[in-house]
């Protein structure tokens, strides 16, 4: 019985959460994110602004995970999915890669929006962080016992490189938008962060080496 009670909790939070997001982004884009305010969101998601205050910490950060929407986990899960014939490095590249560039990042009115507002893009870029914890637990179960730190770090150093491809991505001014409103980022993001998470390669393949060699003593 706790349990099923502890489910159902977890499954209303994650549905205010997603009441929450997609009222910040659908405001945000009716009024433009500067005439959104936290009330207002809280308002759209039927909640109070406290509870709001529950699960984000500012519009921003609620109009960004609209569109960010659990890519940190489904990056974590594609990790421990792939195959054990697929080396660490490849799996971790190959899941950020897909992950991000998959068909439903964000899509061009959403992507406009955040390019063209400062704070938006410090939020987006931010939101990298959120990666650590899920991918850490990914990394630790591929590569067994061992050194607890090790997983952390890899993990934070992933976050770190998708930062900074997305920070590289994302150095979009007025003069890269065309007359028809669209957006053109700086580089392909599947190539810049296959670039930026490229010097992570020998620590990852080192990483799994030293497991397997445990596994085998």
């Amino acid at each position: 019985m706790t349990t099923r009670r502890s489910g159902l909790r977890e499954q209303k939070k994650q549905a205010t959460r997603e009441a929450l997001r997609a009222a910040a982004l659908r405001l945000a884009l009716e009024r433009g994110p500067d005439n959104v305010r936290v009330d207002d969101i809280a308002e759209a998601a039927g909640v109070s602004p406290r509870t709001y205050n529950n699960y984000f910490s500012s519009r921003e950060q609620a109009i960004v995970a609209a569109v960010t929407s659990e890519r940190e986990a489904r990056v974590a899960a594609a990790v421990a999915d792939r195959p054990d014939g697929v080396g660490l490095a490849d799996a971790v590249i190959g899941a950020v890669v897909d992950q991000y560039t998959a068909p439903d990042a964000p899509g061009q009115e959403a992507l406009l929006l955040i390019t063209t507002r400062p704070a938006l893009r410090d939020a987006f870029v931010h939101a990298t962080t959120a990666i650590e914890r899920p991918l850490t637990e990914a990394i630790a179960e591929r590569l067994g016992d061992g050194d607890p730190h090790t997983a952390r770090v890899l993990a934070a150093s992933v976050a770190a490189a998708v930062r900074v491809a997305l920070e590289q991505w994302l150095q979009t001014t007025v003069s890269s938008s065309t007359a028809g409103g669209l957006v053109v980022p700086s580089g392909s993001l599947p190539d810049l962060l296959r670039t930026t998470l490229a010097p992570l390669t020998p620590a990852l393949d080192a990483a799994e080496q030293r497991a397997l060699r445990r596994r085998h003593q």
